[in-house]
């Protein structure tokens, strides 16, 4: 099939990828030439296992194209996807600015009949907006043309998003007709998906689905961090904890680890979205209200652990920080634990030296020019080590679950691990480590 995916950003480079490995022809339009530009040279602006690989052999097989012609693109297709940014607003309301730019794009150049699929995630009732934003454009072009729309949510998670797009638990569907979901059953055919992997519902439903999915997960990563905060105040072991609970097979051990709270471009955004939809709507979401404020709070028991230990004026006090990304296996730092951490402290006055193997960039971008002279960028995990009085982790990269804890206690000031996400073993601390652990 051939097919348009309007925005090259995380989304949409990896939908995109994963249809032109399948076999289809793929146009994906950006209007930042120097983007298309890049990525026609095989320069990735995100960072995602494998992603390099599939868009150099989509675009050597010809099934993979970059433009900025949107015309071009339109006229070779018959489903087009709107992948773009849905950027959080100063108020926590969701911006669209680029969603209904892309559908006056699509309006103002569609010359055949086709299915419109919003892949962006859209509060609830958006599509229906959309589609008459469209209609609207092409009746003031006495235009024959007719549309379809379509939603269509993403559910990737970053690091793991090729696997997720070609391996996906279930692909939501919703339409207005029987055509479009057979359509876009035919598309997602080509990976060899089941019957029963397919769940058609309507539009609002369907863009309800993914602000629901999101949802419950940060609340049980919210729940969970509370637990380990009672656990804390009781001498119970949040460990442990997961363990008696994860092993019900009505719970499970998914998302239910104890940490220094939830980042991305994912999570907060959309927790403020469906708070903030819901109000206007005239009901007040008492437990995704106190979720994010949890997590808020969350993202500073490092700092107040720091503090405890040495004081809350940090002046002389340096410390190493790994992990910069919200996550592990990205790049991406949006609202990421390191960003409140570590501004937080250089206000404490502490110095820090900080190593990521992915996000230093990214990082430096996002934490501005304000601290700028109070953080040392590392090469390497134990570069990061040298002359700081202790190891804060923030990220749970695979790289620092198991360091050299010799070399460890060789080039840190003092033997002190301010463990942000419970990775390490208590059994360090008889050899002499200091370890701060969550809930435990």
């Amino acid at each position: 099939m051939h097919i348009t995916v309007i925005g090259t950003g995380y989304v949409g480079l990896v939908t995109g990828a994963c249809f032109s490995k399948m076999g289809n022809k793929v146009y994906c339009v950006d209007i930042v030439e120097e983007k298309i530009n890049g990525l026609k040279e095989g320069i990735i602006p995100i960072f995602e296992p494998d992603l390099d690989d599939m868009v150099m052999n989509g675009q050597e097989k010809g099934d993979l194209i970059f433009t900025s012609d949107l015309k071009e693109a339109l006229n070779d297709s018959n489903i087009v996807f709107i992948a773009v940014g849905t950027p959080m607003s100063e108020d926590g309301s969701v911006n669209l600015d680029h969603v209904f730019s892309a559908a006056s794009d699509i309006a103002n150049n569609i010359e055949q009949d086709s299915l419109i699929v919003v892949k962006s995630t859209v509060p609830i009732g958006t599509s229906f907006q959309i589609k008459d934003h469209i209609e609207s454009i092409l009746d003031e072009r006495n235009s024959s043309v007719k549309i379809q729309i379509a939603s269509n949510p993403e559910f990737l998670k970053e690091g793991k998003a090729i696997e997720d797009s070609l391996h996906p638990d279930r692909v939501v569907i919703g339409a207005e007709d029987e055509e479009s979901f057979e359509t876009l059953k035919e598309l997602y055919s080509s990976f060899g998906l089941n019957d029963d992997k397919f769940v058609l519902m309507d539009i609002k439903s369907a863009e309800m689905t993914k602000y629901a999915a999101n949802a419950m997960l940060a609340t049980k990563i919210s729940f969970m961090n509370e637990i380990a905060n009672i656990c804390e105040a009781t001498g119970a072991n949040v460990q442990q904890v997961r363990l008696g609970i994860g092993s019900d097979r009505r719970i499970g051990y998914d998302y239910i680890y104890a940490g220094c709270g939830y980042g991305g471009s994912c999570f907060p955004k959309d927790m403020q979205a469906l708070i903030n939809t819901s109000k206007s709507h005239g009901y007040y979401p008492r437990i995704l209200s106190n979720v994010e404020e949890v997590n808020n709070d969350q993202k500073k028991v490092l700092v107040n652990k720091i503090v405890n230990r040495f004081g809350d004026d940090l002046s002389g006090i340096t410390l190493s920080i790994w992990g910069l990304s919200f996550k592990p296996g990205t790049d991406d730092v949006r609202e990421a634990t390191s960003i409140v951490v570590i501004s937080e402290l250089i206000e404490k006055g502490a110095k820090i030296k900080a190593y990521d193997p992915q996000a230093i960039d990214e990082f430096k971008e996002a934490i501005g020019d304000e601290y700028i002279s109070s953080i040392e960028y590392a090469e390497s995990k134990y570069d990061a080590l040298d002359n700081a009085d202790a190891l804060v982790l923030i990220t749970e990269w695979d790289e620092f679950r198991y360091p050299d804890f010799n070399l460890l206690a060789e080039k840190l000031n003092q033997k002190i691990i301010f463990d942000g996400r419970n990775i390490y073993d208590k059994k360090i601390e008889s050899f002499g480590f200091e370890l701060y652990q969550i809930g435990c």
